[in-house]
């Protein structure tokens, strides 16, 4: 009887483990399911933004395209469907990053390509105003009350954190507060 009852506590001591080592695993998977949605959600905040750009001039299907962000001149007159035959890239910028509204004008050998490449890829909202996404530091400079020093802070900053969703942003760059901004935002856009 004695060999009976040591049996038994091995297998009620068996049965336990078991037990714990089911409730383990299950609570683990539980777990591993919520850390994959958190995975997911954090996903989601990475989609690609679009931007629209507007082609015209010497390619094959000239329009309104929409391209991920961080395409390239290049990558917009590839999906209007290339250049055409007359077509003159000398003055157009094809590494060029686009930028939302963006027109790109490819000129024909024809024409005469003694414009800036300013011209060429330009954006609609107000093309004498500086773009602060695009910019080099040669053209943020020349705004009044921005240095070459402030300049290079404005492309560091642009490059280190992305663009600039709206003009206010200008006033997280090192160097630039209210006041200054007060005087150059009727120069500058997005």
């Amino acid at each position: 009887m004695k060999k009976i009852e040591e049996n038994f506590k091995y297998v009620i001591l068996g049965v336990l483990v078991l037990f714990t080592i089911i409730s383990v695993l299950i609570t683990n998977g539980a777990s591993a399911k919520e850390n994959d949605s958190i995975i997911k959600g954090n996903n989601q905040s990475n989609e690609k933004k679009y931007y629209y750009v507007d082609i015209k001039g010497e390619v094959k299907d000239p329009g309104v395209y929409k391209l991920k962000e961080g395409s390239r001149v290049i990558d917009a007159i590839n999906a209007s469907g290339g250049l055409k035959e007359n077509a003159n890239t000398y003055s157009v910028n094809l590494s060029k990053k686009i930028t939302d509204e963006m027109v790109i004008i490819v000129p024909s050998n024809s024409e005469n390509t003694n414009v800036s490449n300013n011209t060429i890829t330009q954006n609609t909202k107000n093309s004498s105003l500086v773009n602060i996404n695009t910019a080099t530091t040669k053209e943020l400079s020349s705004i009044t009350g921005i240095g070459v020093s402030k300049a290079s802070n404005i492309v560091k900053y642009r490059e280190e954190n992305g663009n600039f969703s709206s003009i206010e942003d200008i006033k997280n760059v090192s160097g630039i507060g209210d006041s200054l901004f007060e005087k150059i935002k009727k120069y500058i856009t997005v």
